[in-house]
């Protein structure tokens, strides 16, 4: 039986030269951010989602980029705060963070 997630959450981690145009994730703490929602979802004991590095999402500007699957939500995370209420929101409570989706 294939292994299924609740929420499968894919988090840039691409990296550009510095000065690259279009910028990139990882320079914007797209690490960080991968890190503290790891850590958070071991901590809240929060089974059937996994947390997963993804390389560019081609969403450079708007980033850091994270996708959520099933649902194909993507969001911009800037800070650990935009990441717990991400994890409130659309992990726990499965209501989208409206405030954070990305334009």
């Amino acid at each position: 039986m294939a292994p299924s997630y609740k929420h499968h959450v894919f988090i840039c981690q691409n990296q550009r030269p510095e000065g690259h145009p279009r910028g990139c994730c990882l320079a914007k703490g797209a690490d960080k951010i991968l890190e503290y929602m790891k850590i958070r979802i071991k901590e809240l004991g929060l089974k059937n989602i996994r947390i997963n590095k993804a390389g560019c999402l081609d969403q450079c500007e708007k980033g850091p980029a994270v996708v959520i699957y099933p649902e194909g939500t993507w969001y911009t995370i800037k800070t650990i705060e935009d990441a717990e209420t991400l994890i409130q929101s659309h992990l726990i409570q499965d209501q989208k963070a409206t405030e954070l989706l990305m334009k």
